[in-house]
C-alpha cells in the first residue's frame, strides 16, 4: 500500500499548477517552502481541534495542500529544467520537518505527547530507512505498509471524519486512534524497509 507509486500517473493533473507557479515566477524551492507552510498551518489547526473539532477539517485541508504541493515542486523543477541535488535536499529536509510538526500538532490537540513521541519516531524512522537504503548503494525504498503519500491521505481523511464523529471510542478520540495508528504502522513500515535493505546487502 503506497500512493507514492501513483506519482507518474498524475502528471496531467499537475500541469495547470506547474504553469501557474511558473507564470508567477515561483521556483520549486519556493513551492517546497510553501508546502512546509501548509504543514505548519495544519499543525496549528490540529492543536486547536482539541478545543473545537471543526478545526480538524481545516487541518485536513492544509494536510492535503501540503501533500499536493510536495508533488508539484518536483514537477515544476523538471518543467523549468532546474532539478538539482540541492533542491532535492531542501525538499526532503522540509518534508521531514513537516512530518514532525504535523504529528506534534495532532499530539497537542489530543494532549498525549508520549503517544505523539511514539508516532513521530515511527514516521521519521520510516523516511530515514527509505533514504538510508539509497545511501548504502541501493535504490531508495518506498515500500512497506504506509509511505508518506499514504500517511498524508490517511491523516487528511481522519481530520475530515473527526468533526462529525467527535467522541471517544475505546478510550481514544478518532484523532487519538490516528496517533496510535501512526505509531504502530510507522515502526512496522520502518522495520519492513530495514529488512528489505538488509536482505539486499547480505
Amino acid at each position: 500500500m503506497t500512493l507514492d507509486k501513483l506519482r507518474p500517473y498524475v502528471s496531467s493533473a499537475l500541469d495547470p499548477f506547474v504553469r501557474g507557479f511558473d507564470r508567477l515566477g515561483m521556483g520549486p524551492d519556493g513551492v517546497s517552502v510553501l508546502a512546509f507552510g501548509m504543514a505548519i498551518a495544519a499543525a496549528v489547526a490540529f492543536a486547536l481541534g482539541g478545543q473545537d473539532p471543526i478545526w480538524y477539517v481545516v487541518a485536513a485541508a492544509f494536510v492535503f495542500l501540503n501533500g499536493w504541493l510536495d508533488v508539484v515542486d518536483g514537477a515544476l523543477a523538471r518543467a523549468q529544467g532546474v532539478a538539482s541535488s540541492a533542491g532535492d535536499l531542501l525538499d526532503h529536509v522540509l518534508d521531514r520537518y513537516a512530518d514532525i510538526v504535523v504529528v506534534a500538532g495532532i499530539a497537542a490537540g489530543v494532549g498525549d505527547f508520549l503517544l505523539g513521541f511514539a508516532a513521530v519516531t515511527g514516521v521519521v524512522m520510516t523516511s530515514y530507512l527509505g533514504t538510508q537504503a539509497q545511501a548504502v548503494g541501493l535504490e531508495r525504498v518506498y515500500g512497506g505498509l504506509v509511505g508518506r503519500a499514504d500517511r498524508l491521505a490517511i491523516i487528511g481523511f481522519v481530520g475530515v471524519l473527526a468533526y462529525p464523529l467527535d467522541g471517544t471510542y475505546a478510550g481514544f478520540t478518532l484523532v487519538g486512534w490516528l496517533l496510535v495508528f501512526l505509531a504502530v504502522v510507522g515502526h512496522v513500515t520502518a522495520l519492513q524497509r530495514f529488512y528489505y535493505a538488509w536482505r539486499a546487502l547480505v
